[in-house]
């Protein structure tokens, strides 16, 4: 631009040092604003983006926990399984066993007088008790009942009688044998308990 100064005409370039220094650094400034809105606005894109990054990490974690939380149990039950279906794999057989083992149970029950039956009594009870040693190493154990206390876990009672020597809850006889293999019945004992 050209301007008059005391009569004579100045070019731009005669302006004060002062004018230009002041024009330089509006035009700076301007720039500078520019440069911060343009950098504030990506910042701002940035952080967002990363916000939703974390979010999103933050579910897929959860996800994983709830996933292997879920496999966790999945493993822990069927270990479960397995060792349930071991310790119990001879249940159906000792189940089918039990009225054969009541069955010789009742034949030694049987008072023999000749020695030809005492010798069949004394055959049948090496049966039985190879038969029940046998089970026993499965796990079958008879339920103790004459004498106990009533247990509805372990007996089951079929009548009631009246004995004042003994207490309240006693079982006075045991009408048929019960058995459990290690830890869970197979069959409660029925017993007549005490009123």
């Amino acid at each position: 631009m050209i301007g008059t100064q005391g009569g004579k005409e100045v070019s731009e370039t005669t302006k004060p040092n002062e004018e230009l220094q002041q024009e330089i650094t509006e035009q700076n400034e301007a720039e500078t604003v520019e440069t911060e809105a343009v950098e504030e606005v990506a910042l701002d894109e940035k952080e967002q983006k990363i916000a939703e990054l974390e979010a999103k990490l933050a579910e897929e974690d959860a996800r994983y926990l709830r996933l292997r939380a879920d496999y966790d149990n999945l493993s822990r039950r069927n270990r479960l399984d397995r060792e349930a279906a071991e310790k119990y794999r001879a249940q159906s057989l000792l189940t089918e066993l039990l009225p054969v083992l009541d069955n010789l149970d009742r034949a030694l029950q049987v008072e023999v007088s000749s020695e030809e039956a005492a010798s069949l009594y004394k055959g049948v009870e090496m049966v039985y008790e190879q038969l029940l040693a046998a089970t026993e190493k499965e796990g079958l154990a008879i339920i103790a009942a004459e004498g106990e206390s009533f247990d509805p876990n372990f007996h089951q009672a079929v009548m009631q009688e009246q004995d004042s020597e003994k207490e309240t809850g006693t079982i006075l006889r045991e009408l048929q044998k019960g058995y459990k293999l290690k830890d869970r019945v197979l069959r409660p004992s029925m017993v007549s308990v005490n009123e």
